[in-house]
């Protein structure tokens, strides 16, 4: 399916089959990229290829190329037709059943075979004879698919791990052969012990049956679990396929009616009962509930909504009934959103398995010619054809480039499957990278550190007055009459702090430009006015280091006398302390860089403990922030939710969108955050460098693993049969390595890494001393006065 377009490039994505190493990856993007002006992509782990290309190139031309290569290729179905009605996965799900079929029997057949050549003590009078007959069908059929494709890798010129894996078979069966039918090892009275290294004959030529059915055996088994272990790194994303409604209930003026969720238009309102899942992005338009959204964003606590809050598709409504109107269907819709990014990311590639991708395209034509020179080494040096042949044929079957392949897509699959249920979305392995690298970020201030919008952060009553409770009424009552922020804010703050208290009405309302609002409440004038030069003593303070700017202060005057002092300002995110403190601790410097003026900007960055300050900042002067941080050899990350922001995100090192901003600010970044919490970023940098360190592990071990085998084997030192059992460990090791981050917690976050007067531990922000201050509740933070 065509993914995007531009005037000069078109992106198609194509499920390729048959691939079985990171030599097919590599034999698969040599041959779509000999198409002019074509680049690909290929994931061994899910089987998908991601291909630029011109226009003028056809996904027909992209179908062929791959099958010259030896191997299928089609369009992917789109995701609803993946599963089948009755719950069956498909060509898939029959696949993956043929080869646990062909697993058991394989298993039945070899099993006596391995006891009878490896215990000396159950070996019977013609034991050889009936292993033989075991061995055969083993052999052929059970090894069918490593033939198959071998054979289509030469007809292709193209040698892969299946052409090792059937050469081995056939050269350690067709010595047995020889050795029974020939060689005297058909005697009935024929005893062979076992050892784990090849042993000389006494005259009588061994045989290798145990070889000829257990690497068929093992590599069979291992790819079974290997498969069965590469769709659990996938399980995130399935899961979130899973989220997609398929028929939902729509209220219109026919009444209710049920209809498939591919019928549903934009303003169509639904109907979403307890327990049922939001069928698409939409806004409240009756009724009130908890919706769950866990499973969409990360968020563990139900969110309570009502008329007019918006919800998202996919998530679960926890409370009572609702009526939503859609906004948003199809691919337009976050949850659609969410499923294309994690695919995505699941499709590149880091640099190391770049070079592993490489190496892997040489990796098997270099075994088959090790094998021969072994054979032609041992034989010219006057040693026995039996011996020869064995070192040869352990060669073949040790050598593994699975492991190669393997190593980074199960492991980003894992990565990004738990980034999408902590909430955290990245955009690919390079993204990844970027992560793991950074080490200063670039905090907006508004909508990112801060909520974004107005409320009351402080209420100062007179003493002896009316009293707090009874003045917020009023004042709210009176602001009611008002579209002004600082207005809407003392009438939220009435309404939440006096709940099933109806405010009053108020008559003769008047707005004041510049100073406030007026009008009468129960018989009294109430007014909501910014206060004079001089406050009253009572309400007078000494204001916190810039909080005189950080806060705008409101007087509340009934019947003409001051009875309280009302604070307004943004309030920071909870999640903000915790979040540039987790930061530092992780060695990456804040940098807070905002549009609003100097006051308010270095209140917040007081508060938060960050020393680089950057105020009054239009979009080019962010930019220009960028460019300075990264000469001064800074990896630098830009975190950011509106327009303002998005050139800065494009010309980061990495950028970092809050998933509550703009469709902009999302497009030009490399990782969202999906429910707007400024602690995921931590989390992302956590989950990155945990998955790169997962990454490098498996390439170590992939590389050392042959590093280790293949130059023992070529002395003779590895029988062939645990040479294929090594082999096929060593691909299960790399994909059980990249499991474990499916279950990656972030670190607790808890007390302040640092005292009162010492640095952050383990920080290199080089910012003001001291921890972040935990759990603190959220206090507010900078506003530029209205």
């Amino acid at each position: 399916m065509a993914a995007e377009s531009t005037s000069r490039t078109v992106m198609t994505d194509l499920s390729v089959g048959g691939m079985t190493c990171a030599a097919c990856v590599r034999r698969v993007e040599k041959k779509l990229a000999r198409l002019d002006g074509v680049t690909a992509t290929v994931n061994l782990a899910t089987g998908r290829a991601r291909v630029n290309h011109p226009p003028g190139v056809g996904p027909d031309q992209l179908i062929a190329a791959v099958e010259q290569a030896g191997y299928s290729a089609a369009l992917p179905e789109p995701p609803r037709k993946q599963r089948r009605e009755d719950g069956d996965e498909g060509d898939e799900a029959e696949d993956a059943r043929r080869e646990r079929a062909r697993l058991v029997v394989t298993a039945l057949l070899a099993v006596p075979v391995l006891v009878l050549s490896m215990v000396p003590g159950t070996q019977f009078r013609n034991w050889q004879w009936l292993c033989f007959v075991l061995a055969a069908p083993v052999v052929v059929w059970g090894a069918w698919p490593f033939h198959l494709r071998a054979a289509r890798g030469l007809r292709h010129s193209a040698a892969t791990m299946d052409t090792l894996v059937s050469l081995g078979v056939a050269a350690s069966f067709a010595w047995s052969s020889y050795a029974l039918f020939l060689g005297g090892a058909g005697d009935p009275g024929m005893r062979m012990p076992f050892s784990l290294v090849p042993s000389a004959s006494d005259g009588v030529a061994h045989i290798y049956l145990e070889a000829a059915v257990g690497v068929p055996l093992f590599v069979l088994a291992g790819r079974c679990l290997e498969a069965r272990a590469r769709r659990g790194t996938g399980a995130a994303l399935r899961s979130l396929a899973r989220l997609a409604a398929k028929e939902v209930s729509v209220r219109d003026g026919d009444g209710e009616r049920l209809i498939p969720i591919g019928q549903l238009r934009v303003g169509q309102v639904f109907v979403v009962r307890p327990g049922e899942r939001l069928a698409t992005d939409g806004t409240v338009v009756e009724g009130g509930s908890a919706v769950d959204l866990s499973l969409v964003t990360g968020e563990s606590e139900p969110v309570e909504v009502g008329p007019g809050a918006p919800v998202i598709g996919g998530a679960v409504n926890a409370g009572g009934l609702i009526l939503v109107r859609a906004t948003a269907v199809g691919a337009d819709t976050q949850l659609s959103r969410i499923t294309r990014l994690v695919t995505e990311a699941q499709a590149g590639k880091a640099r190391a398995q770049r070079l592993a991708d490489k190496v892997a395209g040489v990796f098997v034509p270099v075994v088959l010619a090790l094998a021969v020179t072994v054979l032609g080494f041992w034989l010219g040096a006057g040693a026995e054809p039996q011996a020869a042949i064995t070192a040869s044929v352990a060669v073949l079957v040790v050598a593994c480039p699975c492991a190669l392949g393997l190593a980074t897509p199960t492991a980003l699959m894992a990565a990004t499957g738990r980034g999408a249920q902590l909430g955290v979305l990245v955009s690919g392995a390079r993204a990844l990278e970027g992560l793991r690298h950074l080490d200063a970020v670039v905090l907006d201030k508004t909508g990112t550190l801060t909520s974004g919008h107005m409320s009351v952060a402080r209420v100062t009553a007179v003493p002896g007055g009316l009293g707090e409770e009874r003045v917020v009424r009023l004042a709210g009552a009176v602001e009611r009459g008002s579209e002004h922020p600082l207005g809407r804010a003392i009438t939220a703050y009435a309404r939440r702090t006096l709940p099933g208290k109806p405010l009053p009405d108020v008559t003769d309302f008047l707005a004041l430009p510049g100073r406030g609002v007026r009008g009468r409440v129960t018989g009294r004038l109430i007014e909501v006015l910014a206060p004079d030069d001089v406050l009253p003593p009572a309400l007078a303070r000494a204001p916190a280091a810039g909080e005189t700017a950080a806060r705008t202060p409101v007087v509340v005057r009934v019947d003409g006398e001051t009875e309280a002092l009302i604070e307004i300002g943004d309030v920071l995110r909870p999640g903000s302390y915790r979040a540039v403190d987790r930061l530092r601790r992780l060695g990456v410097r804040p940098v807070l860089a905002t549009g609003d003026r100097e006051a308010p900007a270095r209140a917040v960055a007081a508060d938060l403990r960050i020393e680089e300050v950057h105020a009054r900042c239009t979009p080019e002067d962010k930019v220009a922030l960028v460019r300075e941080l990264r000469e001064r050899g800074y990896r630098v990350a830009v975190v950011g939710d509106g327009v303002n922001d998005a050139a800065a995100l494009a010309g980061a090192d990495l950028g970092i969108a809050m998933g509550t901003g703009t469709d902009v600010a999302i497009g030009a970044a490399d990782v969202t955050l999906v429910r707007g919490d400024i602690e995921t970023l931590a989390d992302a940098v956590g989950l990155a460098r945990s998955a790169l360190g997962t990454i490098r592990a498996n390439l170590i071990w992939a590389f050392g693993y042959n590093v280790v085998t293949v130059p023992l084997a070529m002395v003779g030192l590895l029988n062939p049969m645990l040479a294929a059992a090594a082999m096929s460990v060593s691909s299960l090791l790399v994909v059980g390595n990249s499991l474990r981050l499916r279950v990656w917690q972030p670190s607790p976050t808890g007390r302040p890494s640092g005292g009162p007067s010492g640095r952050p531990s383990g920080g290199s922000s080089g910012g003001p001393s001291g921890g972040s201050s935990g759990g603190r509740p959220s206090r507010p933070a900078a506003r530029t006065p209205l």
